[in-house]
C-alpha cells in the first residue's frame, strides 16, 4: 500500500476515536460533564493520539531504516564479476535501483507480466532494450547478475512494505482498542493528553537538534574520508581547480582539488553583491523609518520585500537575459576588460538587488527599535533631523546593522543559481595572474556550484572527485556559522543595551 494511503487511513482511524472516545465518555457519565474527570474534548484527543502517534513513529522509523537495510544487503549480495573496471559496487547499485524501477514501469505499461518476471530468472535475455522503453535511464547494458539483484530488490521492497502496512495498521488498531476500552467518565484523559503533547514537544525539538547533528556528522565522516585520499595541504592551499574522474595507471587521482580560487570567486561576488545591497538597502531604512509617512511606508516596505520572494532561479535568468549582456555592451567591451556575459560584476550586481530586502527590512526595525528619548533629547539640544540620524541613530543602531550585513553576507555565500547563470561555472585561474583574477568582469564561481557540480551524474560515490564536495561543504559550513553566530552576537549585544 503507498504510504500516503496508510497515512490518510491511520488519520481516517484516529477521527473515529476521536468521536468514539468522546462519545463513550459521554455516555459512561450520563450525558452529565459535569460527572467526568475532564472535558469531552480530551478523551476524544486521548483515542486519537493513541490511535496516530505510536503508528506513525513506527512508519517513519520504518522509512527512514528499511531503505538503508535493503541497500546494504542487496549491495553486499553483489558478486565481484558484476562490478565492471572503473566501476565501483554504488555505481552498480544505482544500476541496480533504476533496473528494478524499469521493472516495475514495464509491468504497469504491460509490457510484462508477473509470469515473465519470475522467468527471466531461469531464462535470462537481453532485457536493456525493453527496459528502456519504458523511459527509464539505462546507461548500461543490464548484465545476469544485476538483473537478479534487481528482482531480489524488487522482492525485498514489495514484502518490506507489506509488512511495514501490517505492523503500521495493527498499532493504530491496537491503540485505538486500547484507547476505547480505557475511557470512562473517571479517567484522567486531561492529565494523559497534556503529558502527550508535552512528549510530542520534546520529541519536536529534539528531532531539529539530532537533524542538525547529523548534518554535521555526516559532513564530517564524509570529510575524513575525503582527506583520507587527498592530502588537506593540498585541498586547503591548492590554487588550481581542475578535478579529473579518470585516475593514473597507478590508481593515483590526477586532481588538483585546490579550494582556493572556489573561495576567492565566493567571496568576490558576495562582496560586490554586499557593495550593492548594504548602501540601497540602508538607505531605504533610513528613509522609511525616519522620513516617510505611514502612508507611503505602509505600501513601500511591502514593495522591497517582494524582492525577497523571487525564486533565485528567476533573478538567475534576468542575469543571464538582462544584465550580464548590459554590462558586457555597456562597461566591460568599451573599457577593454572582457566579452563575456558571465561574470563576477553581473552575479554581484543581480546578486546584490535580491540582498536588499535582507538588509532594508532588518536595518528598519532596528532603526525604529531606538527609544524615541534619544531622538527627542537630540531634538532638545538644537539638533536638525538629519544630524539626530547621522549623530544619535545610526551610532545606537550601528551594531544591529552591522548583524543584519553579516545575515545578509552568510545568505549571500549560500546562492547558486545567481552564480550558475551570471558568472558561470569556471573557477578563477591564478596561474593567469593578478589581472584575471581581480577583474570584475572575468568569469568566476562559488563553492557551492561546484558542490552541486561534483555530486551531479553517476560518479563514484567514493572517488575524491565526489567526495570533496563534503570538503567545501564543510568549509562552507564553519564560514557561515561563524557570521551567523558573529551576528547574533552582535545583535543580542544591541538589544541588551537599548531594550
Amino acid at each position: 500500500m503507498p504510504v500516503l494511503w496508510i497515512v490518510l487511513a491511520v488519520l481516517g482511524l484516529g477521527l473515529i476515536g476521536y468521536m468514539v472516545g468522546r462519545m463513550r465518555a459521554l455516555g459512561s457519565a450520563g450525558g452529565d460533564t459535569r460527572q467526568l474527570h475532564s472535558l469531552p474534548n480530551y478523551y476524544g484527543w486521548h483515542a486519537f493520539m493513541l490511535t496516530i502517534v505510536p503508528a506513525l513513529l513506527v512508519l517513519a522509523a520504518w522509512l527512514l531504516v528499511a531503505p538503508n537495510m535493503i541497500e546494504s544487503r542487496i549491495g553486499g549480495a553483489l558478486p565481484d564479476s558484476a562490478i565492471a573496471d572503473g566501476s565501483s559496487r554504488s555505481l552498480v547499485m544505482a544500476e541496480t535501483r533504476r533496473a528494478a524501477g524499469a521493472v516495475d514501469m514495464a509491468l504497469a505499461q504491460g509490457k510484462l507480466d508477473a509470469e515473465k518476471v519470475a522467468a527471466l530468472r531461469s531464462d535470462f535475455t537481453d532485457v536493456t532494450s525493453l527496459l528502456k522503453e519504458t523511459g527509464a535511464v539505462i546507461t548500461s547494458d543490464i548484465s545476469e547478475p544485476v538483473l537478479n539483484a534487481a528482482l531480489d530488490f524488487r522482492d525485498m521492497v514489495r514484502s518490506s512494505n507489506l509488512w511495514m502496512t501490517i505492523v503500521v495498521g495493527a498499532l493504530s488498531i491496537a491503540g485505538f482498542g486500547m484507547a476505547i476500552l480505557r475511557t470512562d467518565k473517571d479517567f484522567r484523559a486531561r492529565n494523559i493528553v497534556e503529558g502527550g503533547i508535552k512528549v510530542i514537544l520534546i520529541l519536536a525539538s529534539t528531532i531539529a537538534i539530532l537533524t542538525t547533528v547529523g548534518i554535521v556528522l555526516s559532513m564530517l565522516f564524509e570529510t575524513s574520508n575525503f582527506f583520507e585520499k587527498y592530502p588537506w595541504q593540498k585541498f586547503f592551499f591548492g590554487s588550481s581547480w581542475a578535478p579529473e574522474f579518470r585516475a593514473n595507471a597507478d590508481g593515483s587521482s590526477r586532481s588538483e582539488l585546490g579550494m582556493l580560487p572556489l573561495l576567492w570567486g565566493t567571496l568576490y561576488i558576495s562582496l560586490v553583491a554586499l557593495l550593492v545591497a548594504v548602501p540601497v538597502g540602508l538607505f531605504a531604512a533610513i528613509y522609511l523609518s525616519e522620513y516617510a509617512g505611514s502612508k507611503l511606508r505602509a505600501v513601500a516596505k511591502p514593495m522591497i520585500e517582494i524582492l525577497a520572494g523571487i525564486p533565485t532561479i528567476v533573478y538567475g535568468l534576468f542575469a543571464l537575459i538582462t544584465v550580464g549582456p548590459l554590462v558586457r555592451d555597456w562597461i566591460a567591451q568599451p573599457a577593454g576588460l572582457g566579452n563575456s556575459t558571465n561574470s563576477v560584476m553581473t552575479a554581484g550586481l543581480v546578486m546584490g538587488i535580491m540582498l536588499i530586502p535582507f538588509v532594508s527590512s532588518l536595518s528598519d526595525d532596528i532603526i525604529n527599535a531606538v527609544p524615541q528619548t534619544m531622538r527627542d533629547g537630540s531634538f532638545g539640544l538644537g539638533a536638525t533631523h538629519s544630524e539626530t540620524i547621522k549623530q544619535v541613530v545610526l551610532p545606537a543602531a550601528l551594531p544591529g546593522i552591522v548583524g543584519a550585513v553579516l545575515l545578509a553576507a552568510s545568505r549571500a555565500i549560500g546562492e547558486t543559481m545567481i552564480v550558475v547563470m551570471g558568472a558561470g561555472a569556471a573557477a578563477a585561474q591564478f596561474q593567469d595572474g593578478l589581472g584575471a583574477v581581480i577583474n570584475p568582469f572575468e568569469a568566476m564561481t562559488t563553492v557551492t556550484v561546484k558542490i552541486v557540480s561534483q555530486l551531479t551524474g553517476d560518479t563514484d560515490f567514493a572517488s575524491p572527485e565526489t567526495l570533496v564536495a563534503f570538503a567545501l561543504g564543510l568549509t562552507l559550513f564553519v564560514i557561515t556559522l561563524g557570521l551567523n553566530v558573529l551576528a547574533l552576537y552582535i545583535v543580542r549585544k544591541y538589544r541588551e543595551q537599548y531594550e
